[in-house]
């Protein structure tokens, strides 16, 4: 009998965490996985986001994180890369959510500070709020 219940927890718990994320892929390329949904509200292009960031090239390597300036970072949405702008709509505050940036949603083919051209870049953000 143990094994029955203990065999029934764990497909409830694998099925609850397999719920926790989910997967949105966008027309242009960009993924959207989300790790966990937000409760708050969701932005639009226009509004100004605050967000806890980390920026990896295809190979694992950090190339950016907003712990590495001092914690949260705050911009427009519409002034940011593609893939940021499109992804990051799709969250709701409170969520976290992986990006995967194709290139031309990124930087395409320009080199920009230690990301080479051509690279795709995958981000793990945190929305924290929308600045009004």
């Amino acid at each position: 009998m143990k094994s029955i219940l203990a065999l029934v927890a764990a497909a409830v718990l694998s099925s609850t965490a397999m719920a926790a994320s989910t997967i949105e892929k966008l027309p242009s390329g960009v993924v959207v996985e989300h790790l966990t949904q937000g409760t708050g509200a969701q932005p639009a292009a226009d509004d100004v986001v605050k967000v806890n960031y980390r920026g990896t090239l295809a190979n694992g390597t950090e190339f950016d994180s907003s712990a590495k300036h001092g914690g949260a970072a705050t911009f427009p949405l519409n002034r940011v890369i593609p893939c940021w702008t499109q992804g990051v709509q799709k969250m709701k505050v409170g969520g976290k959510a992986k990006l995967t940036c194709p290139a031309a949603t990124a930087y395409g083919d320009r080199a920009v500070g230690p990301i080479p051209p051509n690279s795709d870049l995958t981000f793990e953000v945190e929305l924290v709020g929308i600045v009004k």
